[in-house]
Protein backbone atom coordinates (compact mmCIF):
# COMPACT_ATOMS: atom_id res chain seq x y z
CA UNK A 1 0.00 0.00 0.00
CA UNK A 2 1.68 3.75 -0.56
CA UNK A 3 1.47 5.71 2.06
CA UNK A 4 0.77 8.65 -0.22
CA UNK A 5 -2.84 7.11 -0.70
CA UNK A 6 -2.78 5.38 2.93
CA UNK A 7 -6.03 6.30 4.64
CA UNK A 8 -5.99 8.76 7.38
CA UNK A 9 -6.95 6.55 9.64
CA UNK A 10 -4.42 3.88 9.34
CA UNK A 11 -2.14 7.03 10.07
CA UNK A 12 -3.82 8.42 13.18
CA UNK A 13 -3.65 4.43 14.34
CA UNK A 14 0.14 5.18 14.10
CA UNK A 15 0.27 8.55 15.90
CA UNK A 16 -1.76 7.26 18.60
CA UNK A 17 0.53 4.15 19.18
CA UNK A 18 3.50 6.39 19.24
CA UNK A 19 4.71 8.85 22.79
CA UNK A 20 7.06 9.99 20.46
CA UNK A 21 5.86 12.15 17.35
CA UNK A 22 4.92 11.24 14.07
CA UNK A 23 5.67 13.79 11.11
CA UNK A 24 4.41 13.74 8.22
CA UNK A 25 5.13 15.28 4.84
CA UNK A 26 3.72 19.00 5.06
CA UNK A 27 4.30 19.37 8.80
CA UNK A 28 6.19 22.46 9.77
CA UNK A 29 9.10 20.48 10.96
CA UNK A 30 9.23 17.51 8.03
CA UNK A 31 12.25 19.28 5.80
CA UNK A 32 14.47 19.09 8.87
CA UNK A 33 13.32 15.93 10.16
CA UNK A 34 13.92 14.32 6.51
CA UNK A 35 17.15 15.74 6.27
CA UNK A 36 20.65 13.64 6.75
CA UNK A 37 24.26 14.03 7.04
CA UNK A 38 25.23 14.04 3.12
CA UNK A 39 22.97 16.53 1.83
CA UNK A 40 23.56 15.06 -1.90
CA UNK A 41 21.01 12.57 -0.25
CA UNK A 42 17.49 14.62 -0.90
CA UNK A 43 14.92 11.69 -0.13
CA UNK A 44 11.06 12.55 0.83
CA UNK A 45 9.38 9.72 3.39
CA UNK A 46 5.99 9.81 3.69
CA UNK A 47 6.08 9.79 7.44
CA UNK A 48 9.10 10.14 10.30
CA UNK A 49 8.06 8.46 13.39
CA UNK A 50 10.53 10.04 16.47
CA UNK A 51 10.68 6.75 18.42
CA UNK A 52 10.69 7.48 22.17
CA UNK A 53 11.68 4.35 24.03
CA UNK A 54 11.69 0.69 22.36
CA UNK A 55 7.47 0.43 23.12
CA UNK A 56 7.87 3.16 19.91
CA UNK A 57 10.18 1.25 18.18
CA UNK A 58 7.50 -2.02 18.36
CA UNK A 59 4.65 -0.40 17.09
CA UNK A 60 6.26 1.43 14.11
CA UNK A 61 7.84 -2.37 13.10
CA UNK A 62 4.47 -3.59 13.88
CA UNK A 63 2.71 -0.77 10.88
CA UNK A 64 5.36 -0.86 8.52
CA UNK A 65 5.16 -4.79 7.98
CA UNK A 66 1.54 -4.97 8.70
CA UNK A 67 0.65 -2.34 6.09
CA UNK A 68 3.61 -3.28 3.96
CA UNK A 69 5.33 0.09 3.64
CA UNK A 70 9.07 0.40 2.71
CA UNK A 71 10.59 1.02 5.62
CA UNK A 72 14.03 2.48 6.94
CA UNK A 73 15.94 2.99 9.98
CA UNK A 74 17.95 5.98 11.00
CA UNK A 75 20.40 6.05 13.82
CA UNK A 76 22.67 8.91 13.26
CA UNK A 77 22.44 9.75 10.03
CA UNK A 78 25.68 9.86 8.78
CA UNK A 79 25.34 6.63 6.17
CA UNK A 80 26.73 7.93 2.71
CA UNK A 81 24.41 6.28 0.58
CA UNK A 82 21.51 7.75 2.46
CA UNK A 83 19.98 4.15 3.64
CA UNK A 84 18.58 5.91 6.55
CA UNK A 85 15.70 7.29 4.75
CA UNK A 86 13.30 6.16 1.90
CA UNK A 87 10.90 8.06 -0.64
CA UNK A 88 7.41 7.71 0.32
CA UNK A 89 7.91 5.15 2.79
CA UNK A 90 8.17 5.24 6.74
CA UNK A 91 11.27 6.36 8.67
CA UNK A 92 11.82 4.83 11.97
CA UNK A 93 13.83 7.73 13.63
CA UNK A 94 16.05 6.65 16.42
CA UNK A 95 17.30 9.84 17.09
CA UNK A 96 15.31 10.27 20.61
CA UNK A 97 16.17 6.90 21.76
CA UNK A 98 19.56 8.33 23.88
CA UNK A 99 21.27 7.20 27.09
CA UNK A 100 24.28 6.37 28.21
CA UNK A 101 25.31 4.49 31.78
CA UNK A 102 28.84 3.97 32.47
CA UNK A 103 29.01 0.81 35.00
CA UNK A 104 32.35 1.22 36.70
CA UNK A 105 32.40 -2.33 38.57
CA UNK A 106 32.96 -4.04 34.85
CA UNK A 107 34.30 -0.89 33.31
CA UNK A 108 30.60 -1.53 30.44
CA UNK A 109 28.71 1.04 28.80
CA UNK A 110 25.22 0.58 27.92
CA UNK A 111 23.95 3.09 25.16
CA UNK A 112 20.83 3.57 23.47
CA UNK A 113 20.21 3.26 19.77
CA UNK A 114 19.83 6.83 19.02
CA UNK A 115 23.30 8.14 20.79
CA UNK A 116 25.75 9.68 18.85
CA UNK A 117 30.04 8.67 19.72
CA UNK A 118 30.24 12.09 21.10
CA UNK A 119 27.78 11.68 23.76
CA UNK A 120 29.76 8.15 24.52
CA UNK A 121 32.67 9.69 24.74
CA UNK A 122 31.80 12.62 26.83
CA UNK A 123 29.97 10.24 29.31
CA UNK A 124 32.98 7.75 29.55
CA UNK A 125 36.07 9.82 29.78
CA UNK A 126 34.52 11.43 33.04
CA UNK A 127 35.58 7.82 34.39
CA UNK A 128 38.65 7.29 32.32
CA UNK A 129 37.53 4.81 29.77
CA UNK A 130 36.92 5.08 26.19
CA UNK A 131 34.73 2.39 23.91
CA UNK A 132 36.57 2.22 20.27
CA UNK A 133 34.50 3.86 17.78
CA UNK A 134 35.12 5.80 14.46
CA UNK A 135 37.27 9.33 13.50
CA UNK A 136 34.39 11.61 13.71
CA UNK A 137 31.96 12.64 17.21
CA UNK A 138 28.63 12.68 15.10
CA UNK A 139 28.53 9.89 13.66
CA UNK A 140 25.91 7.51 15.14
CA UNK A 141 26.31 4.61 17.21
CA UNK A 142 24.08 2.30 15.40
CA UNK A 143 25.37 2.28 12.32
CA UNK A 144 29.12 2.66 12.51
CA UNK A 145 29.20 -0.72 15.25
CA UNK A 146 26.83 -2.56 12.85
CA UNK A 147 28.95 -2.05 10.35
CA UNK A 148 31.90 -2.79 12.14
CA UNK A 149 33.76 0.88 13.72
CA UNK A 150 37.33 1.55 12.21
CA UNK A 151 39.26 3.92 13.86
CA UNK A 152 41.46 5.27 16.21
CA UNK A 153 41.62 2.81 18.10
CA UNK A 154 41.55 -0.28 16.30
CA UNK A 155 45.16 -1.62 16.65
CA UNK A 156 45.00 -1.40 20.47
CA UNK A 157 41.45 -2.97 21.15
CA UNK A 158 39.77 -3.18 17.98
CA UNK A 159 36.74 -3.01 16.44
CA UNK A 160 33.98 -1.46 17.96
CA UNK A 161 32.05 -4.70 17.12
CA UNK A 162 35.18 -6.17 19.02
CA UNK A 163 33.99 -4.75 22.11
CA UNK A 164 30.10 -5.26 21.64
CA UNK A 165 28.93 -7.59 24.65
CA UNK A 166 25.45 -7.18 24.01
CA UNK A 167 22.40 -5.79 22.35
CA UNK A 168 18.34 -5.64 22.56
CA UNK A 169 16.91 -5.79 19.28
CA UNK A 170 13.16 -5.76 17.58
CA UNK A 171 12.61 -7.76 14.92
CA UNK A 172 10.59 -7.94 11.50
CA UNK A 173 8.11 -9.28 13.93
CA UNK A 174 7.67 -6.71 16.35
CA UNK A 175 9.02 -9.00 19.08
CA UNK A 176 12.11 -7.79 21.40
CA UNK A 177 15.35 -10.20 22.10
CA UNK A 178 18.52 -9.74 23.56
CA UNK A 179 21.51 -11.14 21.58
CA UNK A 180 25.36 -12.07 23.01
CA UNK A 181 27.27 -15.26 23.26
CA UNK A 182 25.33 -17.69 25.13
CA UNK A 183 21.38 -15.54 24.00
CA UNK A 184 20.83 -15.77 20.29
CA UNK A 185 24.40 -16.04 19.27
CA UNK A 186 23.85 -16.71 15.89
CA UNK A 187 21.96 -12.81 15.79
CA UNK A 188 24.67 -12.17 17.74
CA UNK A 189 27.48 -13.03 15.41
CA UNK A 190 25.48 -11.14 12.28
CA UNK A 191 25.34 -8.18 13.89
CA UNK A 192 28.57 -7.46 14.81
CA UNK A 193 29.40 -6.75 10.69
CA UNK A 194 26.37 -7.44 8.94
CA UNK A 195 24.51 -4.07 9.19
CA UNK A 196 20.99 -3.31 9.85
CA UNK A 197 19.98 -6.54 8.06
CA UNK A 198 18.03 -8.29 11.08
CA UNK A 199 16.66 -5.87 13.04
CA UNK A 200 16.35 -2.69 15.20
CA UNK A 201 19.21 -2.47 17.89
CA UNK A 202 17.53 -0.16 20.78
CA UNK A 203 20.50 -0.77 23.31
CA UNK A 204 24.06 -1.78 22.92
CA UNK A 205 26.39 -2.68 25.58
CA UNK A 206 30.34 -2.65 25.10
CA UNK A 207 33.38 -3.00 26.82
CA UNK A 208 34.76 0.34 27.87
CA UNK A 209 39.03 0.53 28.09
CA UNK A 210 41.30 2.58 30.76
CA UNK A 211 41.70 5.72 28.40
CA UNK A 212 42.12 9.42 29.65
CA UNK A 213 44.40 10.78 27.08
CA UNK A 214 46.42 10.18 24.05
CA UNK A 215 49.30 11.60 22.06
CA UNK A 216 47.78 12.55 18.86
CA UNK A 217 47.71 14.77 15.62
CA UNK A 218 49.14 14.55 11.74
CA UNK A 219 52.19 15.09 9.85
CA UNK A 220 52.25 16.17 6.58
CA UNK A 221 54.38 15.52 3.65
CA UNK A 222 54.54 17.38 0.00
CA UNK A 223 52.06 14.99 -2.08
CA UNK A 224 54.96 15.40 -4.39
CA UNK A 225 56.28 12.46 -1.79
CA UNK A 226 54.09 10.66 -1.73
CA UNK A 227 55.30 7.45 -3.13
CA UNK A 228 57.71 7.73 -0.53
CA UNK A 229 56.47 8.12 2.14
CA UNK A 230 53.84 5.31 1.66
CA UNK A 231 56.15 3.04 0.12
CA UNK A 232 57.69 3.84 3.99
CA UNK A 233 54.01 3.54 6.00
CA UNK A 234 53.58 0.42 4.36
CA UNK A 235 56.33 -1.32 5.97
CA UNK A 236 56.62 0.45 9.21
CA UNK A 237 52.79 0.21 10.70
CA UNK A 238 51.99 -2.89 10.70
CA UNK A 239 55.78 -3.77 12.97
CA UNK A 240 54.65 -1.27 15.30
CA UNK A 241 53.22 -1.95 18.99
CA UNK A 242 49.74 -1.42 19.33
CA UNK A 243 50.01 1.39 20.96
CA UNK A 244 50.64 3.15 17.74
CA UNK A 245 47.82 4.03 15.08
CA UNK A 246 47.92 6.10 12.51
CA UNK A 247 45.83 6.39 8.75
CA UNK A 248 47.95 7.69 5.91
CA UNK A 249 45.68 10.01 3.61
CA UNK A 250 45.85 12.31 0.61
CA UNK A 251 44.53 15.74 1.74
CA UNK A 252 44.14 19.62 1.39
CA UNK A 253 44.80 21.67 4.22
CA UNK A 254 41.68 24.14 4.02
CA UNK A 255 42.57 26.84 6.33
CA UNK A 256 42.68 27.65 9.73
CA UNK A 257 43.53 26.72 12.10
CA UNK A 258 46.75 25.52 10.25
CA UNK A 259 49.56 28.03 9.37
CA UNK A 260 48.83 29.82 6.20
CA UNK A 261 51.59 28.76 4.51
CA UNK A 262 50.13 25.13 4.26
CA UNK A 263 46.54 26.57 3.21
CA UNK A 264 45.09 25.37 0.05
CA UNK A 265 48.12 23.30 -0.49
CA UNK A 266 47.79 19.10 -1.02
CA UNK A 267 49.81 16.42 1.13
CA UNK A 268 50.19 13.01 2.12
CA UNK A 269 49.45 12.85 5.70
CA UNK A 270 49.81 10.18 8.75
CA UNK A 271 47.26 11.37 11.52
CA UNK A 272 48.41 9.33 14.70
CA UNK A 273 46.88 8.11 18.02
CA UNK A 274 49.19 6.68 21.08
CA UNK A 275 47.56 5.16 23.69
CA UNK A 276 50.82 3.98 25.59
CA UNK A 277 53.57 5.60 27.65
CA UNK A 278 54.13 8.47 27.13
CA UNK A 279 58.12 8.83 26.93
CA UNK A 280 58.14 5.74 24.50
CA UNK A 281 56.11 8.16 21.83
CA UNK A 282 58.95 10.11 20.61
CA UNK A 283 61.26 7.03 19.51
CA UNK A 284 58.36 5.48 18.26
CA UNK A 285 57.76 8.41 15.98
CA UNK A 286 61.24 8.94 15.49
CA UNK A 287 61.30 7.53 11.63
CA UNK A 288 58.00 9.70 10.82
CA UNK A 289 60.44 12.71 11.71
CA UNK A 290 63.35 11.59 9.60
CA UNK A 291 61.43 11.45 6.77
CA UNK A 292 61.45 15.69 7.44
CA UNK A 293 58.22 15.99 7.51
CA UNK A 294 57.06 19.80 6.38
CA UNK A 295 54.43 20.40 9.20
CA UNK A 296 53.90 18.50 12.78
CA UNK A 297 51.35 19.12 14.95
CA UNK A 298 51.22 16.02 17.34
CA UNK A 299 50.73 16.36 20.84
CA UNK A 300 49.32 14.98 24.02
CA UNK A 301 44.98 15.52 24.33
CA UNK A 302 41.96 14.21 26.17
CA UNK A 303 40.81 11.20 23.65
CA UNK A 304 37.06 12.61 23.16
CA UNK A 305 39.42 15.54 21.63
CA UNK A 306 41.21 13.39 18.64
CA UNK A 307 37.24 11.90 18.32
CA UNK A 308 36.26 15.70 17.39
CA UNK A 309 39.75 17.12 15.59
CA UNK A 310 37.66 16.79 11.86
CA UNK A 311 34.36 17.75 13.11
CA UNK A 312 34.51 20.95 12.48
CA UNK A 313 35.52 20.79 8.97
CA UNK A 314 33.16 18.19 8.04
CA UNK A 315 29.18 19.24 9.92
CA UNK A 316 26.00 17.99 8.62
CA UNK A 317 24.86 19.24 5.30
CA UNK A 318 28.00 19.15 3.07
CA UNK A 319 28.02 17.46 -0.64
CA UNK A 320 29.20 13.77 -0.21
CA UNK A 321 30.34 10.67 -2.33
CA UNK A 322 32.39 7.84 -1.69
CA UNK A 323 33.89 4.75 -2.30
CA UNK A 324 35.76 2.19 -0.14
CA UNK A 325 38.27 -1.22 -0.79
CA UNK A 326 39.86 -3.56 1.38
CA UNK A 327 43.84 -3.47 0.93
CA UNK A 328 46.22 -5.90 2.10
CA UNK A 329 49.27 -3.83 0.58
CA UNK A 330 50.09 -0.41 -1.20
CA UNK A 331 52.51 -1.72 -3.95
CA UNK A 332 54.41 1.26 -6.14
CA UNK A 333 51.56 0.53 -8.68
CA UNK A 334 49.20 2.14 -6.31
CA UNK A 335 51.26 4.90 -4.62
CA UNK A 336 51.45 6.02 -7.53
CA UNK A 337 47.88 6.57 -8.27
CA UNK A 338 47.83 8.11 -5.27
CA UNK A 339 49.93 10.56 -6.18
CA UNK A 340 47.98 11.50 -9.49
CA UNK A 341 44.66 11.60 -8.00
CA UNK A 342 45.94 13.26 -4.57
CA UNK A 343 47.38 15.65 -6.78
CA UNK A 344 44.07 16.73 -8.41
CA UNK A 345 41.79 16.75 -5.42
CA UNK A 346 39.01 18.68 -6.66
CA UNK A 347 37.84 20.62 -3.35
CA UNK A 348 39.74 21.61 -0.36
CA UNK A 349 37.79 19.16 2.09
CA UNK A 350 37.84 15.63 -0.73
CA UNK A 351 40.33 13.36 0.53
CA UNK A 352 41.15 9.63 1.11
CA UNK A 353 42.15 7.40 3.97
CA UNK A 354 43.76 4.02 4.34
CA UNK A 355 43.21 3.01 8.06
CA UNK A 356 45.11 0.34 9.51
CA UNK A 357 43.55 -3.77 10.12
CA UNK A 358 46.42 -5.42 12.23
CA UNK A 359 46.96 -5.31 15.80
CA UNK A 360 44.34 -6.28 18.47
CA UNK A 361 41.93 -5.64 14.98
CA UNK A 362 43.85 -8.44 12.83
CA UNK A 363 44.33 -10.63 15.37
CA UNK A 364 40.13 -11.70 15.58
CA UNK A 365 39.23 -14.55 13.13
CA UNK A 366 37.65 -13.86 10.04
CA UNK A 367 34.71 -16.51 10.98
CA UNK A 368 34.37 -15.00 14.38
CA UNK A 369 32.38 -12.16 13.54
CA UNK A 370 30.76 -10.95 10.10
CA UNK A 371 32.99 -8.44 9.31
CA UNK A 372 35.06 -10.49 7.10
CA UNK A 373 38.43 -8.74 6.17
CA UNK A 374 40.54 -9.18 9.09
CA UNK A 375 43.56 -10.33 6.82
CA UNK A 376 43.32 -7.23 5.26
CA UNK A 377 45.68 -4.51 5.92
CA UNK A 378 43.65 -1.73 5.07
CA UNK A 379 40.30 -0.66 5.14
CA UNK A 380 40.73 2.55 2.41
CA UNK A 381 38.39 5.10 1.47
CA UNK A 382 37.80 7.83 -0.73
CA UNK A 383 35.66 10.84 -0.04
CA UNK A 384 34.50 13.60 -2.39
CA UNK A 385 32.94 16.62 0.01
CA UNK A 386 32.04 20.26 -0.68
CA UNK A 387 29.52 22.51 0.55
CA UNK A 388 28.63 23.45 -2.90
CA UNK A 389 25.77 21.55 -4.78
CA UNK A 390 27.11 22.63 -7.95
CA UNK A 391 29.90 20.61 -7.41
CA UNK A 392 28.58 17.53 -6.93
CA UNK A 393 29.48 16.25 -10.11
CA UNK A 394 33.11 17.15 -9.79
CA UNK A 395 33.89 15.47 -6.18
CA UNK A 396 31.50 12.41 -7.78
CA UNK A 397 33.64 11.92 -10.95
CA UNK A 398 36.81 12.69 -9.11
CA UNK A 399 36.10 10.16 -6.41
CA UNK A 400 34.51 7.41 -9.14
CA UNK A 401 38.00 7.52 -11.53
CA UNK A 402 39.93 7.22 -8.33
CA UNK A 403 38.00 4.42 -7.31
CA UNK A 404 37.98 2.53 -10.73
CA UNK A 405 41.87 3.22 -10.96
CA UNK A 406 42.87 1.88 -7.62
CA UNK A 407 40.25 -0.99 -6.97
CA UNK A 408 42.53 -3.37 -9.19
CA UNK A 409 44.98 -3.31 -6.29
CA UNK A 410 42.20 -4.37 -3.63
CA UNK A 411 40.66 -7.60 -2.33
CA UNK A 412 37.74 -6.68 -3.99
CA UNK A 413 35.34 -6.19 -1.09
CA UNK A 414 34.49 -3.22 0.94
CA UNK A 415 33.84 -2.04 4.55
CA UNK A 416 30.06 -1.29 4.33
CA UNK A 417 30.29 1.92 6.14
CA UNK A 418 32.18 3.11 2.95
CA UNK A 419 29.53 2.07 0.59
CA UNK A 420 27.56 3.69 -1.52
CA UNK A 421 24.03 1.85 -3.02
CA UNK A 422 26.52 -0.51 -5.39
CA UNK A 423 24.80 -3.84 -6.15
CA UNK A 424 24.23 -7.44 -4.72
CA UNK A 425 27.45 -8.39 -6.09
CA UNK A 426 29.03 -6.29 -4.57
CA UNK A 427 27.31 -6.33 -0.84
CA UNK A 428 28.66 -10.02 -1.36
CA UNK A 429 32.14 -8.91 -2.36
CA UNK A 430 32.26 -7.34 0.96
CA UNK A 431 31.43 -9.97 3.25
CA UNK A 432 33.11 -12.78 1.66
CA UNK A 433 32.81 -15.94 3.13
CA UNK A 434 30.55 -14.87 5.65
CA UNK A 435 27.88 -14.08 3.19
CA UNK A 436 25.86 -17.56 2.79
CA UNK A 437 25.69 -17.75 6.72
CA UNK A 438 24.58 -14.24 7.13
CA UNK A 439 21.31 -15.05 4.34
CA UNK A 440 20.33 -18.34 6.48
CA UNK A 441 20.61 -15.95 9.49
CA UNK A 442 18.52 -12.96 7.33
CA UNK A 443 16.47 -16.08 6.57
CA UNK A 444 15.77 -16.96 10.16
CA UNK A 445 15.28 -13.36 11.73
CA UNK A 446 13.65 -11.38 8.65
CA UNK A 447 12.23 -14.13 6.31
CA UNK A 448 10.40 -11.07 4.12
CA UNK A 449 13.30 -8.62 3.96
CA UNK A 450 11.44 -5.92 5.82
CA UNK A 451 14.52 -4.54 6.79
CA UNK A 452 15.95 -3.84 3.04
CA UNK A 453 16.95 -0.17 3.11
CA UNK A 454 20.57 -1.10 4.00
CA UNK A 455 23.46 -3.24 2.22
CA UNK A 456 21.17 -5.72 1.79
CA UNK A 457 21.44 -9.30 2.28
CA UNK A 458 18.54 -10.91 0.65
CA UNK A 459 17.10 -14.15 2.40
CA UNK A 460 16.59 -17.18 0.90
CA UNK A 461 13.54 -17.82 -1.18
Amino acid sequence: MSTLKMENSKVEELRHSLRGELILEGDVNYEDSRKVYNAMISKKPAMIAKCVDVADVVAAVNFGRKNKILTAVRGGGHNGGGLGICDEGLVIDLSLLKNVRVDTSNNTVRVGGGNLWGEVDHATHAYGLAVPAGIISSTGVGGLTLGGGVGHLSRKFGLTIDNLLEVDMVLADGSIVTANKKQNEDLFWAVRGGGGNFGIVTSFLFQAHQLKTVIGGPTLWPIERTEEIMKWYDGFIHEQPDDLNGFIATMVIPGDPFPEFLHKKKFCAVVWCYTGDPDKFDELIQPARDLEPIFEHVGEMPYPAIQTLFDGLMPTGLQWYWRGDFFNKIPPEASKLHKEFGSKIPTSLSQMHLYPISGAAGRVSPADTAWAYRDAKYAGVIVGVDPDPENARIITDWCKEYWNALHPFSMGGSYSNFMMEEGQERIKASFKNNYERLREIKTKYDPDNFFRVNQNIQPKA
